[in-house]
């Protein structure tokens, strides 16, 4: 199975904490993204933490009563949670399953941002894997057919359950 420096999206977003959540918004609708890596105004920018378009749909839409000048910063799950880019996809879910969130960031070992996986990200690559060993089942049972001939049995009689229909019908 892959990496996830190889699974993860590499077109990571990022935004100053320092803005606005319209301005968040409006960044994700114009980039076509879920998620904004939540950054410091310094140069190089340090990672802060990570907003979704669900963190903003549940903690400020869903409340009533949120400032209007709150800042995305604010909203950021912080600490961020990371992976390496050389994990496995197990590491993965065991990291989001142990923090209960949906993304990570995947940085190298220097700790720079490579990308952002999300659990989608691990789902495909997980149901190719599982794709790739049906085919493979598949291709055995071929395998099987072909090298052996089939084995026939005499007409006899035929096993027959007793009280037909399932214990729940009884």
């Amino acid at each position: 199975m892959d990496t996830l420096a190889t699974l993860c999206t590499r077109e990571v977003v990022g935004i100053d904490a320092g803005a606005s959540l319209r301005e968040a918004a409006s960044l994700m609708c114009d980039e076509h993204v879920g998620a904004l890596v939540v950054m410091t105004g310094d140069d190089p920018g340090q990672v802060v933490g990570i907003v979704t378009d669900r963190d903003l749909a549940l903690e400020v839409l869903g409340r009533p009563g949120q400032p209007s000048d709150l800042k995305i910063g604010n909203l950021a799950k912080s600490p961020p949670l990371a992976v390496a880019s050389n994990a496995s996809v197990r590491e993965a879910v065991q990291a989001m399953a142990q923090a209960g969130v949906r993304r990570l960031l995947v940085v190298d070992e220097d700790g720079g941002v490579v990308g952002l996986v999300s659990s989608d990200d691990l789902l495909c690559a997980v149901s190719e894997e599982l794709e790739g060993l049906a085919r493979a089942l598949r291709t055995n049972i071929e395998h099987e057919k072909s090298g052996r001939k089939v084995a026939t049995v005499a007409a006899g009689r035929r096993a027959v359950f007793p009280s037909f229909g399932t214990a729940a019908a009884q």
